[in-house]
C-alpha cells in the first residue's frame, strides 16, 4: 500500500530540513568550525621566506635555460612581458648555438629587498629589488605573480632602474604593502590605462610624461631614424594590459604608485627601389620569417616601470626592458 505525499506533509520536511541545516550552521559557527574563503581575505601575498625561495628558484632556472639556450628549463617560472622576451632570446640562441651558450656567465641576484602587498583574491604577487652581477649599477626590480596555491611563483616583469629611483612605499605597522586598483581614480592615470596613454603618447607627444629616456628622448630618436637615405621606418605601438600583462601597482608612502605596465611595438624598415634592407645581426636574422628583400617588420614586447603620482603631473617611466619576440621579411 502506497502512502500518499500531500503538498502540505512535503513542504513541512522541506521546513523541518531548513531548520535542521540552520541549526548544524549555528553549531558550528559557535564551535569555531567555520569556513574561510582565502580568496575574500585580505592577506599577505606571501612570506618572506617563501619570496626568497621563489628568488633562488627563478635563478637557478634562469641560469639553467641561458646555459642550454633552452626555454622549456624556465618556462615554468617566467609569464606575461618576461616570458615574451626571454624565450625569444634563447630561441635565437639556440638557433645560432645549438650546443648551448658558450659565454654563459651564471647570473647572481643579491641584496634583495622583498616588498609584499596584502590583498584579496588572485593574483598574489610581491616585488623583489635586487643587486645584479649584470646590467652595470642597475637594480634589478622582478615582480613575481602566482594564480593560485597549486602554481610555482612565476616572473612577469623585469626592469632595470638606477640606484636611488625606487620610492619607498606605503606599508602598514607589520610591514605589508598596499596595491593600487587598476582602475582607480586617484592617480595621474590610472594603472588600467597607463599602457594605452604610454603608446599614444609614442605617437603623438603631449604632457602626461616626463620627459626622459624612454620617453621624450625615444621619441626623438625615432623622428631622427624615421627617414634616412634610402631608408624608411614607420613605428606602431599597442597597449598590453589582460590577463598576464595586466598592470601592477604599490601604492608609494606619498600617495602615488609605482605601476609595472607592457606594451607591444613594432618597427616596419622598407627600402628604396633597387635597394634591400639590411638584417642587423644573426640574432634578428633567427627570428625572422620569410626573404627579406624591399622590408623587415621588428615585433617587440617592452615592460616599464612608472611613478604615476597622486592627482596630477606628468609620469615618469623609470625603467624599461625591451626585447625583440619576431620579425617578418618580404
Amino acid at each position: 500500500m502506497t502512502r500518499e505525499r500531500s503538498p502540505q506533509r512535503l513542504r513541512r520536511r522541506h521546513r523541518n530540513a531548513l531548520i535542521a541545516a540552520s541549526l548544524a550552521a549555528l553549531s558550528l559557527t559557535a564551535s569555531g568550525c567555520v569556513v574561510v574563503h582565502g580568496e575574500r581575505e585580505i592577506l599577505p601575498a606571501t612570506t618572506r621566506a617563501e619570496a626568497a625561495k621563489a628568488l633562488r628558484q627563478f635563478t637557478d632556472a634562469y641560469n639553467k635555460a641561458d646555459k642550454a639556450y633552452d626555454s622549456s628549463l624556465d618556462a615554468d617560472y617566467v609569464t606575461g612581458a618576461l616570458s615574451d622576451i626571454d624565450s625569444a632570446r634563447l630561441r635565437a640562441g639556440h638557433v645560432n648555438s645549438p650546443a648551448g651558450n658558450a659565454d654563459h656567465t651564471p647570473l647572481e641576484l643579491t641584496d634583495a629587498t622583498f616588498t609584499i602587498p596584502k590583498k584579496a583574491g588572485w593574483p598574489r604577487w610581491f616585488v623583489a629589488d635586487t643587486k645584479a652581477n649584470k646590467g652595470g649599477a642597475a637594480r634589478w626590480l622582478l615582480v613575481f605573480t602566482r594564480s593560485d596555491l597549486g602554481r610555482p611563483w612565476q616572473v612577469a616583469y623585469l626592469t632595470l632602474v638606477a640606484p636611488g629611483s625606487v620610492p619607498k612605499f606605503k606599508t602598514d605597522k607589520d610591514g605589508w604593502a598596499e596595491t593600487v586598483p587598476a582602475d582607480t581614480t586617484g592617480q595621474a592615470v590610472p594603472p588600467s590605462e597607463l599602457s594605452r596613454t604610454y603608446t599614444t603618447y609614442l605617437k603623438s607627444g603631449g604632457k602626461t610624461f616626463a620627459d626622459g629616456s624612454y620617453t621624450s628622448v625615444w621619441r626623438s630618436d625615432r623622428a631622427k631614424q624615421a627617414k634616412k637615405p634610402g631608408l624608411v621606418r614607420q613605428y606602431i605601438d599597442q597597449p598590453l594590459t589582460r590577463d598576464d600583462y595586466a598592470p601592477l601597482a604599490l601604492r608609494t608612502a606619498d600617495g602615488g604608485a609605482l605601476v609595472f605596465f607592457t606594451a607591444h611595438h613594432f618597427e616596419k624598415r622598407t627600402a628604396a627601389p633597387g635597394t634591400s634592407v639590411q638584417v642587423p645581426n644573426k640574432d634578428v636574422q633567427a627570428l625572422t620569417k620569410g626573404e627579406v628583400k624591399q622590408s623587415l617588420t621588428l615585433e617587440f614586447i617592452s615592460n616599464q616601470v612608472a611613478l604615476d603620482p597622486a592627482g596630477s603631473g606628468p609620469v615618469s617611466v623609470i625603467g624599461r626592458v625591451v626585447g625583440l619576440t619576431a620579425a617578418q621579411g618580404e
